[in-house]
């Protein structure tokens, strides 16, 4: 399944997506997806939905966020080797986790604001994982038991602000800094270790990678973090991204400014589109 929601910010009615790509209205069944609603019993009643029995929404609406109710977006570093060598960074030995503020989450398409004194602003396509049951001490053979399904999460980066001490959240938990979606795609995903991904800016192709370079997997990921704290049913846990990032390129590192639009997409998980603007 491809679950989304869609309409103003603030307003959205929950959605499903065909087989033909096009937009259905799932209001009618649901009045909303949350946690519950991407929980094992509830991903099943909404498998008994035959998608184009539903009503099709016409024009282009704008896609919200999947669903509601992330207490916590887990952020991995580092996650694949040659991003390690671009940063300057030794290959980790064991994850490197760090946190992205939930003020930080918008829309797949809507604008990323470049925060005040902000010089180097940067861009990351990553595979988020969304978590539906609860995990606590989770083993990594069983960890993938414990996933709803994926989506796209656009690790907006500002790096002056994330390496000026050793700890990076201020360079990432910025608002508008955490673009999530278009959809939420459940059973359609059973390798999550071989989907292609990739970025543009201003239409040329900025990042290529597949998430089979990660260094660790899904499920080593999920079975490290609750380790260390309980997983909750809609949180995230975004892998890591792909060489090919701003701060990497040769000679000379390229940074975002107000004006420039990323195009990003994973393959079976859908595009995103942000355009950058100056704050105010």
């Amino acid at each position: 399944m491809k679950l989304c929601r869609w309409g103003r910010n603030g307003f959205e009615k929950p959605g499903m997506i065909d087989a033909q790509a096009q937009l259905r209205d799932l209001s009618g069944i649901i009045p909303f997806i949350d946690q519950e609603t991407i929980s094992p019993r509830g991903l099943a009643k909404l498998r008994k939905i035959r998608p184009e029995s539903l009503p099709l929404v016409r024009g282009n609406p704008r896609f919200g966020v999947p669903y509601t109710g992330i207490s916590k977006i887990v952020a991995i570093g580092l996650n694949y080797a040659d991003h390690a060598r671009e940063s300057n960074h030794p290959i980790p030995a064991e994850p490197i986790i760090f946190s992205k503020a939930t003020t930080c989450i918008i829309g797949p398409n809507d604008d990323v604001v470049q925060p005040r004194n902000s010089t180097k602003l940067d861009w990351e396509v990553e595979l988020a994982v969304v978590i539906g049951t609860k995990a606590q001490y989770v083993t990594q053979d069983k960890a993938l038991e414990y996933v709803a399904g994926y989506t796209i999460l656009n690790d907006v980066s500002e790096r002056a602000f994330q390496l000026s001490s050793s700890q990076w959240d201020k360079g990432k938990g910025f608002d508008t800094a955490g673009p999530i979606g278009p959809w939420l795609v459940t059973d359609e995903i059973t390798d999550p270790q071989n989907l292609e991904m990739w970025l543009d800016v201003n239409s040329e192709r900025m990042q290529t990678g597949n998430t089979k370079t990660m260094i660790f997997s899904v499920a080593k990921l999920i079975s490290y973090c609750s380790q260390f704290f309980t997983l909750l049913p809609g949180d995230i846990i975004t892998t890591g991204t792909p060489p090919g990032v701003g701060m990497g390129k040769k000679p000379d590192p390229i940074w975002l400014k107000p004006g420039d639009v990323m195009t990003l997409g994973i393959k079976g998980l859908g595009e995103q589109r942000q355009k950058v603007l100056a704050a105010k």
